[in-house]
């Protein structure tokens, strides 16, 4: 009898135990690295829509030949309308192309939203279906890929970039990819 109360009073602790554990490891992870299998991988073959007009395409060809940033974005995501006044404002103060991906969005409500918040991208792939979001891994918006000349993702950010972000993740980064870039401040 004495043996089941040991053994009853030491579960909660062996619980409690093991819980904090769980947790004291966890406290070194960032939520918003999460892993990608596209690291060190070309950006997924595609055909896509221009969002600006359905009947042209656009593909891996159309991708810029220097390093650049594609960010997927909704106008049904609370975190990118956070996100996008910081994207503009990034597109005009930096020579970092944007290639934005408009994903799983009506087209109509996505060019209402860049008309009247300012359109931060070089040019904006339409992903109505989601299939290049699926193909990149991507888990919601906004995820931004840092991707250099020649297609081959370096990086994936999952959140909002703002001017933290910015500063300490983003444009440090897009500086290795580009030694032309090293000269560029932070932005304020």
């Amino acid at each position: 009898m004495a043996n089941k109360k040991v053994i009853i009073t030491s579960i909660p602790i062996v619980i409690f135990t093991a819980l904090v554990v769980v947790f004291w490891f966890s406290l070194g992870n960032d939520p918003t690295e999460l892993p990608s299998q596209r690291i060190g991988k070309e950006v997924p073959e595609f055909r896509l829509s221009n969002l600006h007009n359905a009947e042209e395409f656009f593909t891996n060809q159309d991708l810029p030949n220097k390093p650049f940033l594609l960010n997927v974005w909704a106008t049904w995501c609370v975190s990118c309308h956070v996100e996008h006044p910081y994207l503009v404002r990034f597109a005009n103060q930096y020579p970092i192309p944007i290639i934005g991906l408009n994903y799983k969005d009506e087209r109509v409500d996505a060019l209402k939203y860049l008309q009247k918040g300012g359109d931060p991208y070089l040019f904006s792939i339409a992903d109505e279906q989601g299939t290049m979001g699926i193909d990149l891994g991507v888990y919601g918006a906004p995820e931004t890929f840092l991707v250099d000349g020649n297609g081959v993702i370096h990086h994936r950010y999952v959140g909002v970039i703002d001017n933290r972000v910015w500063n300490t993740i983003i444009l440090p980064k897009m500086k290795e990819l580009d030694p032309n870039l090293e000269q560029l401040e932070a932005a304020e």
